[in-house]
């Protein structure tokens, strides 16, 4: 399948040329020429297909013909290696687990999906190098996801005290060909940097820069199959039920992109809700018409700390740019760091469930809209409560055990190089990196 920027100025491009690539010229976003629609055989037949089955489904149109079926298969059986559970919280609710993978976040799925893909078609004599910038979970997920493959070298970008100690040392120790760079400055300064990046044509003319952001489309496209899997496993719990509501944690908007990109495929879902914390822009535009970034918060839901989402045009894509359109499908919902922590609390206390901060915050936008909405509901638990230890444990006042995923990244030596926040410094370093091949 080719591909086209939302921004209308690039040419069309395959799948293989927009992975390598990360981002068009025009500084939009790749979006692919068609949408394919699922037969209602495969509905019928998916709350009982595996989730390495459901990928090369839903999958294969994308990818193709870069990507042959069967090195498809290969790609899907290698990165769906853990489970993604659907577990009944309330009478109605359900939390899609996503956090069982290496790195404990959603976004080891699309990482891994990734990482295949450009592991695939790098070229030995071409090095590849991926840059990403982080809030936290995709640095561990993007980082872990690339730890050890030949001719493809990472450099993540994070704002210095702004992400977890868990989420940093889970990339800031693992050296080889994975290196962390500390920007002094916010996460939206770090996508800045990793825009303007890609839109140097001189720097891109030196050496093969990618993106590892959900901007990129091997990131995002296989955030759909979880989607897919959750209406499954929903179905199999719900035989009779026709409407479902789910509500996506968001920041930089991929995941929701991922369900909608679902959704204009078949996946029979009623609404979604786009849940933000204080960052909530996009609420807003759905509530008033008015899409206005601005200057990240910061809150204990830290990976969705985004003043302006980068994914955003991509979900406008989806829905022709009409904003009535979207109204109808996607629901807006904000909430503070004092309501955050206190559906953890209630949660745990009430029902011995751990919410993250993050998915607190689908849960409070199911529990408020729900009602309205007439539906049952799933939210998605995007990552494990223990990524957050030191904000759990102050929230619920006792100690939270990180599980053995978590503990094998603890007492080891950073390897951090700090960068101003200034766009020559990051362009030096990464020139310095491509010529000796390390920091």
């Amino acid at each position: 399948m080719n591909y086209y920027s939302t921004n209308g100025q690039s040419k069309e491009l395959s799948f293989k040329e927009v992975v390598i690539k990360g981002l068009p010229k025009d500084k939009g976003l790749f979006f692919p020429k068609e949408i394919p629609a699922l037969p209602a055989s495969f509905f019928a037949q998916l709350p009982f297909l595996s989730l390495h089955d459901i990928a090369v489904e839903v999958l294969k149109a994308f990818v193709a013909p870069d990507i042959p079926e069967e090195n498809l298969k290969k790609i899907c059986a290698e990165v769906f290696t853990f489970p993604i559970p659907l577990v009944a919280v309330e009478e109605g609710v359900y939390a899609l687990e996503l956090f069982h993978g290496p790195t404990c976040a959603f976004k080891d799925v699309g990482a891994r999906f990734m990482s295949r893909c450009l592991q695939a078609f790098a070229e030995p004599d071409q090095p590849i190098t991926v840059l990403v910038a982080t809030s936290g979970d995709t640095g561990s997920a993007v980082a872990n996801g690339f730890l050890g493959l030949e001719n493809i070298d990472v450099v993540v970008l994070y704002p210095v005290d702004g992400v977890s100690a868990i989420q940093e040392m889970q990339f800031a120790t693992l050296g080889q060909n994975i290196s962390a760079v500390g920007v002094e400055g916010t996460f939206d300064d770090c996508q800045a940097l990793v825009k303007q990046a890609f839109s140097d044509e001189e720097l891109n003319q030196e050496m093969n820069l990618s993106s590892a952001n959900s901007i990129n489309v091997a990131r995002w496209l296989p955030q759909m199959v979880y989607y897919f899997h959750a209406w499954g496993q929903w179905k199999k719990l719900n035989p009779e039920g026709q409407d479902l509501t789910i509500a996506v944690p968001s920041g930089n908007f991929g995941n929701l992109a991922a369900g909608l990109l679902a959704y204009r495929m078949g996946l029979p879902v009623t609404y979604f809700l786009a849940t933000t914390n204080l960052n909530k822009i996009v609420p807003d535009y759905l509530a008033n018409g008015v899409y206005r970034p601005a200057p990240s918060v910061s809150t204990i839901a830290n990976a969705m700390d985004v003043g302006n989402p980068n994914n955003f045009p991509r979900i406008l894509e989806l829905f022709s740019q009409e904003l009535e359109d979207l109204q109808q499908v996607v629901k807006g919902f904000w909430a503070d760091d004092e309501a955050i922590k206190h559906a953890i609390r209630h949660l745990y206390q009430t029902k011995g469930y751990s919410l993250d901060p993050h998915g607190a915050i689908g849960y409070l936008g199911l529990k408020q809209e729900l009602p309205k909405l007439g539906t049952q509901g799933i939210f998605l638990e995007t990552a494990h409560p223990a990524k957050f230890k030191e904000s759990m444990e102050e929230v619920l006042g006792e100690e939270i055990e990180l599980p053995a995923q978590l503990q094998a990244f603890m007492g080891k030596t950073k390897q951090v190089t700090e960068l101003p926040n200034d766009y020559a410094s990051l362009a030096l370093l990464l020139r310095q990196k491509h010529k000796v091949g390390t920091m």
